[in-house]
């Protein structure tokens, strides 16, 4: 069962909010919530943007902070009824487990990100994958699910990646990909199956919202060079950036802001030791021919 449901984005941006007024009107968590006879642990996971939030608990905490019938305030419960929509990724059901914990929430910041910085080893990235490549990973790496669950896992890949380029009401995401070279030797169901993803991502570079370079063997190791992860920027000031770190036990949240600083450094020293684009096309067409 999927665990987030809607968007983040509102919900972070409600949280940021929260957290600045009561600051501002020198209260602690412990006085805001008595003075509303809530939780402690409910008015801390608003203001950390976690879970659904309820419309009159935000009603209750912009009348304790005098801002009621302000721009402000109106801007707020929109946060709050866009938080609480379905996302489009619920429409898929799959078993939330293994390689797939974590797989909604890794979604719901992909769907509402600007750039998308992601490195991958030694597959390539579930953006740029193709239908058959996806289908043979799932079919490999985690054998104990059902065909029907698996068609449901390539079609909201397929569906991932059609968000891309079409998203409603926002730019298309802009992707950073870093793939270590070893993805374009590592078996995928077949030769022919490798052939055709490769013809594919080759025709990724000239995408104008993706930027594709790959790190050769010949690069010296890079110190998060042995996992993949991805780094999300946000368009809005009061969306701080964050990261996900995949593994085979699933996604790893991390949002904060020390630990998501060192990843773009490590991200930017990826940048460095990569291949630029042309020389990486170069590459993606040589390891065409050898399959």
């Amino acid at each position: 069962m999927n665990l987030v449901t809607g968007p983040v984005v509102p919900r972070r941006r409600l949280a940021a909010e929260l957290r600045r007024l009561r600051t501002e009107a020198g209260l602690t968590l412990e006085a805001v919530a008595d003075e509303l006879m809530i939780s402690r642990s409910k008015l801390s996971r608003l203001e950390q943007g976690q879970g659904s939030p309820q419309g009159r608990d935000v009603r209750d905490l912009i009348r304790l902070y005098g801002i009621e019938n302000t721009e402000l305030s109106e801007t707020m419960m929109r946060w709050v009824r866009a938080a609480r929509r379905q996302g489009w990724w619920n429409d898929y059901s799959y078993t939330s487990s293994g390689a797939m914990s974590g797989m909604d929430t890794h979604i719901a910041y992909e769907t509402e990100a600007s750039i998308a910085r992601v490195y991958t080893i030694p597959f390539l990235p579930a953006l740029l994958q193709t239908k058959n490549y996806t289908r043979a990973l799932y079919q490999s790496m985690e054998p104990w699910r059902d065909r029907a669950e698996i068609d449901q896992l390539v079609q909201l890949r397929l569906a991932r990646q059609e968000h891309l380029n079409e998203r409603e009401d926002a730019e298309p995401l802009q992707l950073v990909a870093i793939s270590h070279e070893c993805c374009l030797h590592q078996f995928v169901g077949s030769a022919e199956i490798m052939r055709e993803q490769l013809h594919a991502l080759d025709v990724c570079f000239e995408q104008p919202n993706m930027e594709l370079r790959i790190l050769p063997f010949s690069a010296p190791p890079a110190f998060t060079s042995t996992c993949m992860f991805a780094y999300f920027e946000f368009g809005d000031s009061l969306d701080r950036d964050v990261v996900h770190v995949e593994t085979h036990a699933g996604f790893r949240h991390i949002e904060a802001t020390d630990q998501v600083s060192l990843y773009r450094r490590h991200y930017d020293d990826l940048m460095r030791r990569a291949l630029p684009p042309s020389d990486s096309r170069h590459v993606v067409r040589s390891a065409v021919e050898r399959w």
